[in-house]
């Protein structure tokens, strides 16, 4: 295990705040325990753990963010696994063989607050550097069986505005209607709009033009997020 992994687990249980960590759980829904530390200090504790402890290689630094995350305990310490994951000295390790380790991140994380982070931070930026090997793949994940994976592949270009590749865009889009399967889920849904208001930001008509062609087949919900910033 590596020494990063340790400390990390050491800084988070010495920061932790008993009177905290139940709010912290309800209000994320949460069947995993919290330690109670509040993100910017826990991201000032991960960061400085990071710089102590490089890890040598793309092996070393999958191993220290599996274990992190897979041997959690708390989940301030699959947050930490995410900082390490996404931490700009190991970039070079995010590309399209790292997909499958994000895959199973999504998989086993299944909620929001990991899933979200993966998708347009970790996953987006894998699919900016490498869109024709990686789009691809996104437009399977669009159709899988798993919710949170499809959620990612909605969201994976959030931040990508101009760059964005609109014809993925629609296909991810098209694949989780409201018709599709779980396409009735909340999560699904709210990642429906929240893409297209984020998008409109970049180009109103577009996103206009979508909600116009697919009227019938969005909900409620994703068409009010979509159009809430436009007139």
């Amino acid at each position: 295990m590596p020494d990063l992994v340790s400390d990390l687990r050491r800084r988070v249980a010495e920061a932790g705040d008993p009177g905290r960590a139940p709010q912290m759980q309800a209000y994320m829904k949460s069947a995993m325990p919290f330690r109670g530390v509040a993100s910017p200090e826990l991201r000032v504790l991960c960061r400085e753990a990071i710089a102590a402890h490089p890890l040598e290689d793309r092996t070393a630094w999958q191993a220290a963010v599996l274990e992190l995350y897979d041997a959690a305990r708390y989940r301030e310490e699959r947050y930490a696994a995410l900082a390490v994951a996404g931490h700009h000295r190991y970039r070079v390790h995010r590309d399209p063989a790292s997909l499958e380790m994000y895959r199973h991140l999504v998989v086993t994380g299944a909620w929001w607050d990991l899933v979200d982070t993966i998708a347009t931070r970790h996953v987006g930026d894998v699919l900016a550097r490498f869109r024709p090997e990686v789009a691809p793949l996104l437009r399977t994940w669009a159709e899988d069986d798993d919710l949170w994976l499809r959620r990612t592949a909605v969201l994976a270009q959030l931040k990508h505005k101009e760059q964005t590749d609109t014809d993925l865009l629609r296909e991810v889009l098209e694949a989780n209607l409201e018709e599709s399967r779980h396409g009735r889920e909340f999560f699904v849904r709210k990642a429906l709009g929240w893409a297209l208001r984020e998008y409109a930001r970049t180009d109103p008509a577009w996103v206009r033009a979508f909600v116009r062609g697919h009227e019938d087949e969005l909900s409620g919900l994703t068409r009010r997020e979509a159009l809430k910033h436009l007139a």
